[in-house]
């Protein structure tokens, strides 16, 4: 008997991406789940195919679930959520200076240039510019310069080419500090671009989440909750699941929560990205 597969979006930030749904979608079929997925360039796009019922599920960035959630509640509908990865709970984002920089803490950058990633990077320029205003007192554009480093606009920072740009030019002497995630200051380390030693924490962002799978409003519950228990039983000591799990970053699936999103919630709305009901309203955003 054929049944029609339900449809997943996911954003194409690289090649990756296909090898992974291919994966997912094997094994969800061998377990009686049929998706199908459709590759969006951008999240702004396939939030919209969500709200529109293009598709059932999607694998969201947090600005994406952000902006999902204004559109349907605009609507007055209601947007779902499924799971989350093991990596995407509680991170946070750093702000790195060189070793031996005068700067000693947020009000040392008043007058200062500022490096941030794209436009659209909730880790690297939403959440950091949050941080600065509320936690630092500083007011972007009047208290400090921002040097945005725009890679890839519409992929929410999932491609880290804007932080990798900021952490150079803050190496070089071109900007006082450079926004990025903690997990991104250590891979720079590793692969060299950030010297051990030559460079330190200057200050680090509240907690927040990350990436989560998401539910179009009117998906039926126990779908939403059989394809969530499918995903969170996949096994790390099982070998080929072990090999997806890899490629998408993460050891263990884990039940979704909202709460994290706090911060980017406050942040889109007062940096000017999107306004309440869930439309862009940032001028020179381009994706």
């Amino acid at each position: 008997m054929h049944t029609s597969a339900y449809i997943l979006g996911a954003v194409a930030y690289a090649p990756k991406v296909i090898t992974i749904w291919e994966g997912f979608k094997t094994y969800l079929a061998e377990r009686d789940f049929a998706i199908d997925f459709i590759l969006y360039s951008n999240y702004e796009t396939q939030a919209e195919a969500m709200i529109a019922g293009d598709i059932q599920f999607a694998w969201n960035s947090p600005l994406a679930w952000v902006r999902t959630e204004r559109l349907a509640r605009a609507q007055g509908r209601q947007a779902g959520v499924v799971v989350m990865r093991d990596t995407d709970i509680d991170l946070q984002s750093v702000l790195v200076v060189k070793a031996e920089s005068a700067l000693n803490n947020l009000a040392d950058l008043r007058g200062q240039t500022v490096g941030f990633g794209a436009i659209d990077s909730p880790q690297a320029t939403l959440i950091p510019l949050d941080h600065m205003q509320h936690v630092g007192g500083l007011q972007p554009h009047k208290d400090f310069s921002v040097r945005r480093f725009d890679v890839l606009g519409g992929k929410h920072g999932d491609h880290i080419g804007g932080e990798r740009l900021a952490a150079a030019a803050m190496l070089k002497g071109e900007i006082a500090a450079s926004w990025m995630i903690a997990k991104n200051y250590r891979a720079f380390a590793n692969e060299g671009l950030l010297p051990a030693g030559a460079t330190r924490v200057l200050d680090s962002t509240g907690l927040y989440d990350h990436c989560i799978m998401s539910a179009a409003p009117g998906v039926d519950a126990a779908v939403s909750q059989r394809f969530g228990d499918l995903l969170l039983a996949m096994d790390w000591n099982d070998p080929p699941v072990r090999a997806l799990l890899e490629l998408e970053g993460l050891k263990q699936w884990q039940p979704a929560r909202t709460e994290g999103f706090a911060l980017l919630e406050r942040a889109a709305t007062e940096q000017g990205f999107y306004d309440e009901q869930g439309r862009i309203v940032a001028q020179d955003y381009r994706y």
